[in-house]
């Protein structure tokens, strides 16, 4: 339990599906910390991150924004992206802010410490790591692609990920959050780019094997070319587990609702399908599976439903607490 009696949450990821779930999560008496990945180098983030030489502040600019108490206009302007046609062009306002907030303080960390305050963040914000990392994969013909968003367009079967450089340090405050979590949750979010970069940072993950903390996985609702093409529910369980010391899940959360046609349709261009939950399978890894209609679309895009997804985790939390309690 935190200072104020809220039992306590810690959530792994990164991409666009962690911010979906804060954003249901927020509205809950829980005390959230957000462990965000620093292994992006797409975009506005990767330009940022190599003319700067600071970790990539995308990710992190849309968790602040999801946990944000501030009026629509202020998060508006801060995930605002300038279309023009010099260099400012692609650049979002709140990966500036926080690249001059990492200048000014000449701290990554403390920059998101300070533009939470400025955006009255409910929770913590976390990097994995307070430096770049970049993400390479081995693919199963033996090469090796660097760069998280390179790995999905390779064409080729992943084999594992891996970071450089070997020395990454996580934050005392990433691992403190773990030790003393009541709930960690895993994902929503790319299995290879986004939940295991910050997985693979030594300690965050072998802190993570070690405590006592239920852990929920968030299964995809829909496979990703180039990451987990055909891949079902448990083959997400099994990757995981292979690049880390131990099999520490306890429960995974999907969707049983059939996908609509046309939205199965228009993903089918990109290569994707729904995933497949193999009952059977996840038991035998000795998993429970809570299954539920936790899908909604979102502009043509499928999306976890936020406010149905925090509902089970609070009542998840709730159950476990209890049993604490009663033990």
């Amino acid at each position: 339990m935190s200072e104020l009696g809220q039992p306590r949450i810690v959530i792994i990821g990164g991409g666009t599906g962690l911010p979906v779930l804060l954003r249901g999560l927020k509205q809950y008496p829980v005390d959230i910390t957000a462990i965000v990945t620093v292994a992006d180098d797409g975009g506005s983030s990767g330009r940022l991150r190599d003319d700067l030489q600071i970790p990539p502040p995308g990710d992190i600019r849309n968790v602040l924004v999801a946990l944000s108490d501030v009026e629509p206009l202020v998060e508006e302007m801060f995930q605002h992206r300038f279309k023009t046609s010099n260099e400012l062009s692609g650049h979002s306002l709140g990966n500036l802010i926080l690249a001059a907030m990492t200048s000014i303080t000449g701290n990554f960390v403390h920059a998101i410490q300070e533009m939470s305050k400025v955006l009255n963040v409910r929770g913590k914000v976390l990097p994995a790591a307070n430096q770049s990392v970049v993400l390479h994969a081995e693919m199963e013909d033996g090469a090796v692609v660097s760069g998280e968003s390179k790995i999905p367009y390779s064409g080729k079967k992943i084999k594992k990920v891996f970071l450089t450089p070997v020395v990454i340090t996580p934050l005392p405050e990433s691992i403190q959050a773990i030790r003393q979590a009541d709930l960690i949750i895993i994902g929503p979010g790319s299995l290879y780019t986004s939940i295991l970069p910050n997985l693979l940072v030594p300690k965050l993950g072998e802190e993570i094997c070690r405590s006592h903390a239920k852990k929920v996985y968030i299964c995809n609702l829909m496979t990703q070319a180039g990451e987990t093409h055909g891949f079902t529910a448990s083959d997400h369980v099994k990757a995981i587990y292979d690049h880390m010391a131990c099999a520490f899940m306890d429960t995974m959360l999907v969707n049983d609702k059939e996908i609509p046609e046309d939205i199965q349709l228009r993903y089918n261009e990109e290569l994707a399908n729904p995933v497949h939950y193999d009952l059977d399978i996840i038991n035998r890894l000795g998993l429970d599976v809570v299954h539920a209609d936790i899908a909604v679309q979102e502009n043509g895009a499928l999306r976890h439903d936020p406010k149905k997804v925090a509902k089970i985790l609070y009542n998840l939390l709730l159950s476990e607490t209890k049993k604490r309690h009663e033990a």
